[in-house]
């Protein structure tokens, strides 16, 4: 870990012990929610690892087109050979002796013309794992975006926690001077004025959690977005982007979520690799072109003399005729294989649509709290002022004080806490619903596009111009993959 990287974990933790934001003040932070998502999108480093994982898996759709293409091999061999006998049968004393030296190169050219269908059948599984890949790399886009913002609204939350328990802090501290004051004209007990500094106490207790979690919040904010939060904005609504209703939810779940999605194409890679398979039970069909020279010398002299060449060009049929069991048994494998995929689909789909739901019902806990707890806010807030007039006239105690104080301040934290849950539950729904797209919360920022590297590698070899032919040949036995439309994004707020 660099020096300056650790300094600023430090920076989080040391935080626990003050109350301002002023120690963060000289670095370089997001603002706000947009500045934050951005700076995580661009540098996150398990985005950079997930994109990095499917610009690889991009290379295997090149890799199985290349069996399309002709191959060329070139083989060169130099040699000398010696030849010592004798002859023990008719003469024994007659001895052979001879050495010859020779060289030869042979460059062959092979293209193959039907593979039964088995190139095309492993461009089909390359194309659906592609396309698998890149809702696995938006289903890690969503996760991010999501960790983003609950480091986000937690950090906020816990800002707003701490200013709640530092104004509790001097509201109990004036109420105990003023307690003591009154005690020493009589007017109150000894037992009011420990009441309030036992309140007191309690108070500072709960500040000084309160800034031990803020400061893990600002922890776990440094790791997701790359940085120390500041004093955060407040985080833009999400209204627009939420589903209006819980069937809605449904229909964008199972058009937008990238793992039913991905689940969907995993099955159609697998469907092509049992077409690979039985492709092996066809016969196959290819061209050969063999250019070969060689030379040599008997006796002493150099292997690069007396050149020869030839030049053939062949037609090459291969049936299958028997393989011990062995084809039969890959193809029943790859038929199981596709069967747990296809079941795959519908696990995948009742558990997002699981998710979707609970997401839902969150949400709309979350808004009933939120609701609930600003009237409670208004009404503890009347009840505390009115309570303090009544006990400075002798209508009420000490005790009532305290007890309406920390009911206003219990009120408070309800509102940050709900408010917190309202918001991420918002963020919850959209992700479960594949909905979380980048494009709305960060405008302006570049967008990471992975088919934008699929197309620079696909097209950066050179291909034979008859290559389209032998693929339309070749496609006789392989499946084609369904690409399922884009995700659509919900209209980002104005």
């Amino acid at each position: 870990m660099s020096r300056s990287r650790r300094a600023a974990w430090l920076a989080a933790v040391a935080g626990a012990g003050f109350l301002g934001a002023g120690l963060w003040g000289a670095e370089v932070r997001a603002e706000t929610l947009a500045d934050a998502i951005a700076l995580a999108y661009q540098s996150n480093p398990t985005l950079q690892a997930q994109r990095a994982t499917q610009r690889a898996l991009d290379e295997t759709y090149v890799q199985a087109e290349a069996g399309y293409r002709p191959t060329a091999t070139l083989q060169a061999t130099v040699g000398t050979d010696t030849n010592n006998q004798s002859n023990f049968q008719n003469v024994p004393s007659q001895h052979f002796a001879g050495q010859s030296q020779t060289s030869g190169a042979t460059i062959t050219i092979t293209q193959p013309i039907y593979t039964g269908g088995r190139v095309s059948s492993q461009v089909s599984a390359a194309e659906a794992s592609v396309l698998a890949g890149r809702e696995a790399l938006r289903q890690s886009e969503q996760s991010v975006l999501q960790n983003v913002i609950q480091a986000y609204v937690d950090v906020r939350r816990d800002q707003e926690s701490q200013a709640i328990a530092t104004e509790n802090v001097a509201l109990l501290a004036r109420q105990l001077d003023e307690a003591q004051a009154r005690f020493a004209v009589g007017e109150i007990t000894r037992t009011d004025v420990a009441q309030t500094q036992a309140s007191v106490a309690a108070a500072q207790a709960q500040l000084s959690a309160a800034q031990a979690q803020l400061a893990n919040s600002r922890a776990s904010y440094a790791a997701v977005v790359g940085q120390n939060p500041g004093t955060l904005a407040p985080e833009p609504s999400l209204t627009k982007l939420l589903p209006a209703s819980v069937d809605q939810a449904f229909d964008a779940a199972e058009h937008n979520n990238p793992q039913i999605r991905q689940s969907d194409y995993t099955e159609q890679a697998s469907a092509a690799r049992v077409a690979a398979a039985k492709a092996q039970t066809r016969p196959t069909f290819g061209l050969q072109a063999t250019l070969g020279y060689g030379g040599g010398t008997f006796g002493l002299g150099s292997p690069f003399l007396n050149y020869s060449h030839d030049v053939s060009a062949t037609a090459v049929a291969t049936f299958p005729l028997f393989t011990g069991g062995l084809t039969s048994s890959q193809i029943r494998q790859a038929a199981e294989n596709n069967n747990v995929d296809r079941i795959g689909i519908e696990v995948t789909r009742r558990q997002i649509l699981l998710l979707v739901s609970e997401a839902w019902n969150q949400l709309l806990g979350a808004r009933a709290s939120l609701a609930a707890n600003e009237v409670q806010v208004r009404a503890a807030n009347i009840a505390f002022e009115g309570t303090r007039l009544e006990a400075q006239v002798g209508l009420r105690t000490t005790l009532d004080v305290l007890i309406t104080e920390q009911n206003l301040s219990n009120a408070q934290l309800a509102l940050v806490n709900s408010r917190h849950d309202e918001y991420l539950a918002g963020a919850v729904l959209l992700a479960a619903t594949g909905s979380l797209f980048a494009e709305n919360l960060t405008p302006g920022t570049p967008i990471y596009d992975p088919k934008d590297n699929f197309d620079h590698v696909r097209h950066a070899y050179r291909w034979a111009p008859w290559t389209p032919a032998v693929s339309a040949i070749d496609h006789l036995g392989a499946p084609p993959i369904v690409e399922r439309p884009a995700p659509v994004a919900p209209p980002a707020d104005p």
